[in-house]
């Protein structure tokens, strides 16, 4: 990797609101590595969500398409490894991509170096 180029660290969770991580205000969750990360590196203090569930908002966070674009509009829909999205736009740059976790987008992941996702997502 090229020394000017950043680390980038996405991280994306499912079922809480901004503020449960101390970055974002909580009161009551303790996140020390988080906010660090939030401290050193970019935060999104001002993002909206186009859908409320998670595999159309995953569609459309990696592809940048609305979901009448990526074909992603419900919980049972594929995203088409065709589309263009962020891991080919970045290895196109030089970075080595992963995804681990949650996928829910039916077909394995595309153009990502590594994934390791949960099984029947």
């Amino acid at each position: 990797m090229n020394e000017d180029k950043p680390n980038i660290l996405f991280i994306m969770s499912d079922d809480h609101a901004a503020h449960a991580t101390g970055c974002y205000g909580s009161k009551i969750n303790e996140t020390p590595n988080i906010d660090r990360i939030a401290a050193e590196g970019v935060r999104f203090d001002n993002c909206f969500c186009t859908y409320s569930i998670c595999a159309p908002s995953r569609a459309t966070i990696l592809t940048g398409q609305y979901s009448h674009l990526n074909g992603v509009y419900t919980l049972a829909d594929a995203l088409d490894g065709e589309h263009l999205n962020v891991a080919k736009l970045l290895r196109k740059v030089g970075y080595q991509t992963a995804i681990i976790g949650k996928w829910h987008l039916k077909k394995a992941p595309t153009a990502f170096d590594h994934w390791d996702v949960l099984p029947a997502s």
